[in-house]
């Protein structure tokens, strides 16, 4: 599941992971092994969302699942394994868009255009 940056923020903020941004130079390696996705890095490895069945029109979910685990103390090299469902799910809070003048923006929970 390819994340939107509003989406990536949520997570990181959920689950304390980070995000592998798409110029890191595992990126093209990862993409052809694992597909299209935003990956996170935790202390356990790396970890992707998979779309989850809905909670209602307000909220998006997704499942961690973890594709490899860290294979060395450092933290530095990963070793790939069947994808495992983790149990935990992300939960998206919904970001509505508002024309402004002929212009979209972001508001926040309570509707409020950004400063």
């Amino acid at each position: 599941m390819k994340l939107t940056s509003e989406q990536v923020k949520q997570t990181v903020n959920q689950l304390g992971a980070q995000v592998l941004p798409d110029e890191h130079p595992a990126m093209p390696q990862l993409n052809s092994m694992f597909g299209e996705h935003t990956f996170f890095v935790d202390e356990t490895g790396l970890k992707v969302l998979e779309p989850t069945p809905s909670l209602g029109a307000e909220r998006q979910t997704g499942e961690v699942v973890s594709l490899a685990d860290w294979s060395d103390a450092d933290l530095t090299r990963l070793m790939a394994h069947e994808p495992e469902p983790t149990g935990v799910i992300v939960v998206f809070e919904h970001v509505r868009q508002l024309t402004i003048a002929g212009r979209e923006g972001r508001s926040d929970r309570r509707g409020r255009p950004p400063p």
